[in-house]
């Protein structure tokens, strides 16, 4: 009966226990076109994809290692290249982030903690 009750209490400990700090991100066209070579870096790494359609969203989580700031980088329907500065961020920060791309430019919302 002992193993059983320490048992339980490990799962309990391993399911109410750590977790580790992630930010989910969403990257979107607001662009009546699709925008190509989509590039978010951020400190120790980065990702991207190859195309955007318009009105889409493309979901990405990550872990930040390190400190720095975040930026995006895209090429437009017209292959001109843009690029936003995004928020600092630092290691063990973990929220939310959207990068919306419109034109020229690019907004960035966040919620971090």
């Amino acid at each position: 009966m002992r193993i059983l009750a320490g048992v339980g209490m490990l799962v309990l400990l391993g399911v109410a226990g750590c977790h580790s700090p992630y930010m989910e991100m969403d990257v979107i066209n607001a662009t009546a076109t699709p925008v190509s070579l989509v590039e978010v870096d951020y400190p120790s790494a980065s990702f991207g994809v190859g195309e955007l359609g318009a009105g889409a969203t493309f979901h990405y989580r990550f872990k930040i290692l390190g400190s720095g700031a975040a930026k995006v980088l895209w090429t437009d329907a017209e292959r001109k290249e843009h690029t936003v500065a995004g928020p600092e961020m630092r290691e063990g920060q973990q929220g939310n982030l959207t990068v919306t791309i419109s034109g020229d430019t690019a907004k960035w919302s966040e919620k971090l903690q």
